[in-house]
């Protein structure tokens, strides 16, 4: 079948008119064509995953430019990451209603859309508002552009699909606070928003000149399950909200996280039982039936959980502990971006010659050792005691991902092909949600229970701590000229020091207790079996 011209007469026809000109198949496309489409989609994908932690370095910008109070401005990111929750497993029903193109295009034109008015938002209210759209809109562009590679690539060419897709996942989140921070600092807070408008909006045009790899169903419009949809979106939202709030409110003792609570625990059995009995599920729970589908998502749990966990607790360490500023922190957390770039073609290469469980095998334990070795964390740790570590955890976490993609979307095609990838990817984002309520609460407790035993200890050996602040106070006395404010001054930051090792010492538990989740995963890899083609797996033609 002959490809379709891409010239610029050929490119305009196929945008404005092209209704009339044959269907190509994805794989039967011009390689040339192949990598546009895969290169426009991956940006787009780029884009949709920074924008989560794009505003981490400018929280407190964006309050004070609002007037928002410490409540209200958590929902800027907790808005975005439950609608995008919503729209991931979506995302492959509208793929086949609208097309490929018409979906992308759509997602990457209204997600540049409401960054503008993210970008304009006059009142907390607004911007909450245009988060939500913000992040349900470009939540589609995430799972789509994996099911689309899969498609347009085979051979050796696919095997560098989910390398270039799995760095882009854990590059995005990786770099967005340190370009958040960076367009803060130099332009201002609605800048991070702004930034998006000329990129989504070339995205957007590429997306309807170059992308044509199916066809629409326009009819599947008319057949949408809206009890499903309902469902689903009560449910993940709920969790999303759950996990978000319950480390800052105590978890169930607060009302509001015990209705949601029961409220997504009720939209679930809802979901699950039109998922089974609708005639035209929103989502298809197929994929599962296989077992390797099954334990390659249950990795990418995992992996989400220790990939945004340790994204999260490094910088937090480096404000709390360190007191370094967001230009600080985005240098010394940029190592494990670095890292990230290098694996690729090693991971990609290894997918090719290498059984992928193997491969997951020491990518499961490399990660585990670099958090291991983060357990040894002292309050003076700054670029270089971080440097082996983090530049460890970027290059095992490609050999934890790539291997993973293939064991879960390997022979899948078509319709079934975006439901996993659906269900893949919301894996990994669900795992990233639930690792950073985790350890938040974890290093709140242990913070508070480490705290405890010290004050227990300076009470048992009371000869010594009497006899330190007293020579703190004293110091302080001579610059002050008042003995009793010097003495509260020498008791406060007696009290700051304990404070400061306390929470050192609850980063080291956390990060111990991380490479045991990562170790105990290991018990999954002998039950993987690898799809037909791949290493260790059965021929192509095998059934």
């Amino acid at each position: 079948m002959a490809a379709i011209p891409l010239g610029p007469g050929g490119l305009i026809a196929r945008l404005f008119g092209g209704g009339d000109k044959p269907f190509v198949a994805p794989a039967d496309l011009p390689t040339t064509t192949k990598y546009l489409i895969f290169a426009v989609m991956a940006f787009g994908q780029f884009m949709a995953l920074i924008d989560i932690q794009i505003v981490a370095a400018s929280l407190n910008d964006v309050q004070a430019g609002l007037s928002a109070g410490p409540d209200e401005i958590s929902w800027v990111q907790t808005g975005y990451l439950m609608s995008e929750l919503v729209m991931i497993p979506f995302s492959a029903y509208l793929a086949q209603a609208l097309s490929t193109r018409w979906l992308f295009a759509l997602s990457a034109g209204l997600f540049t859309v409401s960054s503008a008015l993210c970008g304009a938002a006059w009142d907390i209210q607004s911007m909450i508002v245009f988060r939500v759209m913000q992040g349900f809109v470009g939540g589609a562009m995430v799972p789509t552009v994996f099911a689309t590679g899969f498609a347009l690539f085979s051979g050796k060419q696919r095997a560098m699909i989910p390398a270039i897709l799995g760095m882009v996942s854990v590059l995005a989140p990786t770099l967005g606070p340190t370009v958040g921070g960076w367009l803060t600092d130099a332009v201002g807070w609605r800048s991070i928003f702004y930034v998006n408008i000329v990129p989504g909006a070339v995205v957007t045009v590429l997306a309807l000149l170059l992308i044509r790899v199916d066809k629409p169903n326009l009819s599947m419009l008319k057949k949408i399950d809206y009890a499903h949809l309902g469902a689903m979106a009560v449910f993940l939202g709920g969790m999303e909200y759950v996990l978000e709030e319950g480390p800052k409110n105590d978890w169930f003792s607060d009302p509001k996280i015990l209705t949601a609570a029961w409220l997504s625990f009720v939209a679930f059995g809802l979901f699950l039982e039109r998922s089974f009995r609708s005639g035209g599920p929103i989502v298809r729970l197929s994929p599962f039936r296989r077992p390797t589908f099954v334990f390659a998502c249950v990795f990418n749990l995992v992996i989400g959980f220790g990939l945004y966990s340790a994204t999260y607790l490094v910088p937090v360490f480096l404000g709390r502990v360190r007191g370094y500023n967001s230009l600080q922190i985005g240098t010394t957390v940029v190592v494990a971006g670095v890292a990230q770039v290098l694996s690729v073609v090693i991971a990609a290469r290894l997918s090719q010659i290498v059984d992928p469980r193997r491969t997951i095998t020491v990518g499961l334990t490399l990660f585990a050792a670099s958090l291991w070795m983060s357990s040894y964390v002292t309050p003076d740790w700054g670029f270089s005691a971080w440097l082996i570590p983090q530049g460890l955890r970027g290059f095992a976490i490609m050999l934890c991902i790539v291997p993973s993609v293939n064991l879960a979307l390997t022979g899948f095609e078509g319709m079934e092909l975006r439901a996993a990838s659906g269900l893949f990817n919301l894996m990994r984002n669900l795992g990233g949600a639930i690792g950073i309520a985790v350890v938040n609460t974890w290093l709140a407790d242990t913070t508070r229970i480490t705290a405890a035993r010290y004050g227990e200890s300076l009470g048992e050996n009371a000869r010594h701590a009497p006899d330190v602040v007293a020579a703190v106070a004293s110091r302080i006395a001579g610059g002050l000229g008042d003995a009793n404010q010097a003495l509260l001054a020498a008791r406060g930051e007696f009290a700051r020091v304990v404070g400061r090792y306390a929470l050192t010492t609850a980063f080291d538990e956390v990060f111990r207790t991380m490479a045991w989740v990562f170790l105990a995963a290991l018990v999954m890899v002998p039950f993987c079996r690898p799809g037909p083609g791949m290493p260790g797996g059965p021929p192509p033609d095998a059934h």
